[in-house]
């Protein structure tokens, strides 16, 4: 169980119309530089008892909004690490499975966990959505066929879910600033990475705001200045004054659902790393909410 809720969120076990929904997956198995990010769920929900509940960047609260925490999914403690993976992953399928996210207002924010735990996620999000939108905020391209034995490693996660991409699906990559040659020449070849964030800001800005967005959300987007404790840092990312550009635009938007992986606490023991965590969590789950327009 986890140390305590998102605050000021109850604990739930049910899904719930018009509310948005936190859950932990807790698995860095496939992590291939350092290992850690299991224990970012709880960390964040720990951290978060520690920050204001207000925002003054959206004028919003979210003691205000509509949210409960689901606490974190199973994941089996076997050898195999992929099944391990799987399990999880499964249970997420299928306690969405025949549920109408658009219809019932149904929304989901995931905390990892490496960025493996973003694929049942999204794909449930591409199932719901036939026109979503895939924002990729993230430091490495994750486009290779596998990684280190592993189909869905952390560094395939892009790959795999392109897989279960429609005709109206569209993916939109910023933050990126590691990658195979490979992976840079298909990101040219379809038109899906921004390099700059003028660019990225003004295509967001473009997006019709009925448009469903799905926001993927590696913490290694950020520069390892401001969040040094992830598992594959990169230098040349983004600050949280950045991140808040991007913010201001997605409460505007048809925002419905993100993931937040790779913070790994142990990297970082001064835990600034988790509270920043936790102040980015609050952001999305504020620009997330269903009733914001409202109030």
């Amino acid at each position: 169980m986890p140390e305590a809720p998102f605050a000021p969120f109850p604990f739930e076990n049910s899904i719930f119309s018009n509310t948005t929904h936190l859950i932990g997956f807790e698995f860095d198995g496939t992590a291939c530089y350092r290992k850690g990010a299991k224990d970012g769920p709880n960390e964040i929900r720990m951290n978060s008892l520690g920050i204001e509940t207000y925002s003054p960047y959206q004028d919003l609260d979210t003691e205000d909004i509509c949210c409960v925490d689901l606490g974190n999914l199973p994941v089996g403690k076997g050898a195999d690490v992929q099944e391990n993976w799987w399990q999880a992953s499964e249970y997420f399928l299928n306690c969405t499975k025949g549920l109408n996210f658009p219809g019932e207002g149904i929304r989901f924010l995931t905390m990892g966990g490496e960025h493996s735990i973003a694929y049942a996620p999204i794909v449930t999000y591409l199932e719901q959505y036939p026109d979503l939108l895939v924002i990729q905020l993230d430091a490495h391209a994750d486009l290779r066929d596998g990684y280190e034995g592993y189909h869905f490693s952390h560094a395939s996660i892009i790959r795999r879910v392109l897989e279960h991409f429609g005709p109206r699906h569209r993916l939109m990559q910023y933050g990126i600033r590691s990658g195979t040659r490979e992976e840079y020449q298909w990101m040219k070849n379809n038109g899906t990475l921004f390099s700059s964030k003028a660019g990225f800001l003004e295509e967001l800005d473009r997006v019709v705001s009925s448009k469903p967005i799905y926001v993927t959300l590696d913490l290694d987007y950020f520069d390892p200045a401001c969040l040094p404790g992830t598992g594959t840092p990169e230098p040349g990312g983004e600050d949280f004054s950045s991140f808040i550009q991007l913010i201001k635009r997605l409460k505007n938007k048809n925002f419905v659902g993100v993931d937040v992986t790779e913070l790994a606490p142990c990297i970082d023991p001064t835990r600034n790393s988790s509270v920043f965590a936790a102040k980015v969590i609050r952001e999305l789950l504020l620009a997330l909410d269903l009733n914001r327009m409202v109030k």
